[in-house]
């Protein structure tokens, strides 16, 4: 991905670097690599329950495989979520929590 001025002209990637880290440094935020940014990304956005397709296609990868197995290992609530999820189409919400 490249970034240009309005006036066409490219945006080196240290002017981005720079302008982030000002950024970070000024809301006080734990420093992290602008590229770091993309991986936060798709692990919150996985967690928060947004389709993978949608994510996959957000980042540019090719398939939503590569996205599932590059980021659904940080994802330790997923087989919880997905057992809970399946048990509350069948049980009554007093009886949800069992898993």
């Amino acid at each position: 991905m490249a970034f240009y001025w309005e006036d066409g002209r490219p945006i080196y990637p240290d002017t981005i670097t720079e302008e982030f880290n000002k950024i970070v440094d000024f809301l006080g935020l734990p420093k992290i690599r602008f590229h770091d940014v993309r991986h936060t990304y798709a692990t919150i956005s996985l967690r928060a329950g947004v389709h993978p397709k949608i994510v996959s296609s957000r980042l540019g990868h090719a398939t939503v495989a590569f996205t599932l197995d590059t980021y659904s290992a940080d994802i330790e609530d997923l087989d919880r979520d997905a057992a809970e999820a399946v048990i509350g189409l069948f049980l009554p919400p007093s009886q949800k929590g069992l898993v």
